[in-house]
């Protein structure tokens, strides 16, 4: 092993960063605010929908103008970060999405509301990978390490279903711009405490050109792809939109692999998705996070409309699964890290949740929260928690500095692509067994409160369709880590690599220069 190797017990001293677990407080809260953003939207949006005069037809573009921008732009991101530096990108993508958020907030119309969420996305996409990398970079003796991605996988785990509960409140207390408004005070405490806080390690940056054929294709490539998800659900499979999408999605994104093999600065490295643990990790993230979005809006639904329960009740409706997913991970996930290889805990992991999501697929219109919905989420959020946590430590390792935000960003790329798939897919599936079913049944309904029972037995039955899909996608999430995850236990001293010897000096170069 090399000198810089040797020096590796010594890494998190001779780093000067005495400041680290402070620092980790304001990346953990940006890293809640722009989670918080992608479900406490969801629950202002009929609300904000009625004072702006938002059509039907558009209101999905209040969530999609996002997911395209912050799905599209994310490699852009990473990769600006290592250019910039990771602090100076973690700190201007946190005042431009507080900037975005009052915009937000104070939007008049629908174009100042999309444009709005847009710019959120934008800042979100420098602002996501740059938080990441900033852990990778600052946390490298592996016991710390553990505990520090054990709070923010808790955190980018939990997060979301803490959105319906401040959501609720606020929509239901005081205003739907609120949701927006609230961003402000996170962001700036966020900004301020990172200026002030954080010290990266120097060197490490990539400060080759821009690859800009990279990021036309790669950008354009995901959005096409987001697009044609989130078209796919509300036009159909068949549409020619639709269709043209993933066409168009497949051939920009085969172009920019083959860019990618060719040029000389890559905006993303082959070697970061092509080692097969960090390629296992994003693989298995992605399909293990289309099942939990589906889930998360099924269940909004089934709370909301068939148990008739408020915005705030379905809110804490979901607290069960925050507390399987905070003890799956910092107390699990974080005690096993240095003691089991990591897909020990991520197979094991997906494998529980998967089980808490095949208790859902029971659901029936009278089923009871405290029989079924409840050991359902804690099973879930444990089993998940568990997982993310490895994963997102995992994810980030063994890359060369320089790659650090591209290796990040392909974290967030494999939620944010997952999310969007998920949500379109679940959706569809959803909609397709509901309709059939009211077909089959709506004939022998006589009165209007029975036809009115049909129509809520078949949404059950709709959920329970798609939640069964999502239970093949957490198994098939768990066969992968199995499979392509092989990297060791970690050193006591310092993050192992490969299980084959061959990188034998992961996460040490990120701070020894």
């Amino acid at each position: 092993m090399s000198e810089t190797a040797s020096k590796a017990p010594g890494a998190p001293a001779s780093s000067g960063d005495a400041n680290r677990w402070k620092a980790l407080v304001f990346i953990a809260l940006a890293q809640l605010m722009v989670v918080l953003d992608a479900t406490i939207v969801n629950i202002a949006l009929p609300s904000a929908q009625e004072d702006l005069g938002i059509s039907d037809g558009n209101r999905q573009w209040v969530v999609t103008a996002y997911a395209l921008a912050f799905g599209g732009l994310l490699l852009f991101g990473g990769r600006v970060a290592d250019l910039w530096g990771r602090k100076r990108a973690f700190v201007v993508g946190l005042i431009g999405f507080a900037g975005a958020s009052a915009l937000g907030g104070a939007a008049t119309n629908e174009a100042m509301m999309f444009g709005a969420r847009a710019l959120q996305g934008v800042f979100g996409a420098l602002l996501a990978p740059a938080a990441l990398s900033l852990l990778a970079v600052m946390f490298t003796d592996a016991k710390e390490r553990a505990k520090a991605f054990g709070i923010y996988g808790a955190i980018a785990g939990g997060g979301g279903a803490v959105g319906f509960i401040l959501g609720g409140v606020l929509t239901e207390y005081m205003d739907w711009r609120w949701t927006f408004f609230v961003n402000i005070p996170f962001a700036i405490v966020a900004a301020l405490g990172a200026y002030f806080v954080i010290r990266e390690p120097e060197g490490g940056r990539n400060r080759n050109p821009l690859d800009i054929p990279g990021v036309l294709l790669s950008t354009l490539g995901l959005v096409a792809l987001v697009y044609g998800f989130t078209r796919a659900e509300s036009d159909g499979w068949g549409d020619s939109v639709t269709v043209g999408m993933f066409v168009a999605s497949a051939v920009l994104l085969i172009a920019f692999v083959i860019t990618e093999a060719k040029v000389k600065a890559p905006l993303l490295p082959l070697r970061v998705i092509t080692d097969r643990n960090r390629g296992g990790i994003y693989l298995s993230l992605g399909i293990a996070i289309i099942a939990m979005f589906g889930t998360f809006l099924f269940l909004t639904y089934y709370l909301q409309i068939v148990k008739g329960y408020t915005p705030i009740k379905t809110g804490f409706a979901f607290m069960p699964m925050i507390v399987g997913m905070m003890v799956g991970s910092t107390q699990i996930g974080t005690r096993l890290m240095t003691r089991v290889p990591a897909r020990m805990l991520m197979g094991p992991g997906f494998l529980v949740a998967a089980i808490g999501m095949l208790l859902m697929t029971q659901l029936e219109i009278g089923s009871s929260y405290n029989s079924t919905i409840l050991p359902a989420m804690l099973l879930l959020g444990l089993g998940m928690g568990t997982a993310f946590m490895p994963a997102m430590s995992l994810a980030t390792l063994g890359v060369e500095p320089r790659d650090s935000g591209v290796a990040s960003a392909m974290v967030n790329t494999s939620q944010q692509v997952g999310g969007a798939i998920g949500t379109a897919l679940l959706n569809t599936i959803a909609a397709s067994a509901t309709t059939t079913y009211i077909a089959d049944h709506i004939g022998s309904a006589t009165s209007s409160s029975q036809q009115q029972l049909v129509q809520l037995q078949g949404q059950v039955h709709g959920y329970t369709n798609a939640i069964w899909f999502a239970v093949g996608m957490l198994v098939l999430a768990a066969v992968i880590v199995m499979v392509l995850v092989n990297a060791g236990k970690p050193d006591t001293s310092a993050v192992a690599g490969s299980a084959d010897g061959v990188e034998d000096e992961v996460a040490i170069p990120v701070v020894a220069h």
